[in-house]
């Protein structure tokens, strides 16, 4: 199954572009979470469908932070992790922002729900890749380990 495949399949289980993306890196990762994936739902439609910042571009700063964010007492911040997300917003700016007149979903959506057709999985396809771009310049491993 091809990744446009399997997100149509995500979607129409009822999972969202914060969930969608959590779900493919956990995968590439071989990993599962559902509490995770629950949490993410709250990015879901710009920060509980309220609009606000963009379920894709929240989704992929998460998913970066699942690879380089602290998640233990133990462990060390990881200083790749803000400048990974920097670059991420930058590039989403340009790709989509510009595009689509802003990073809000409000904005990207305009009023006109077909653009959830179109325009999101077009977004979670792009962020997904452009991620994966970013850890693989940074060392990191897809599957989770860290070169």
């Amino acid at each position: 199954m091809d990744n446009i495949d399997q997100l149509v399949m995500l979607r129409k289980q009822g999972f969202y572009c914060s969930q969608i993306l959590m779900l493919q890196g956990m995968e590439m990762m071989g990993k599962e979470n559902p509490d995770l994936v629950r949490a993410m739902h709250g990015l879901a439609g710009g920060l509980g469908f309220s609009g606000e910042l963009c379920g894709a571009l929240t989704g992929g700063a998460s998913l970066l932070g699942l690879y380089a964010g602290k998640g233990t007492a133990e462990q060390r911040e990881d200083p790749r992790l803000d400048f990974m997300i920097m670059d991420l917003v930058k590039w989403f700016k340009a790709e989509y922002g510009e595009t689509f007149g802003g990073v809000r979903c409000e904005e990207i959506l305009a009023g006109n729900p077909q653009h959830q057709t179109t325009r999101c999985p077009l977004m979670v396809t792009g962020v997904l890749q452009k991620v994966k771009e970013l850890l693989i310049e940074n060392g990191f491993e897809l599957t989770g380990l860290e070169e």
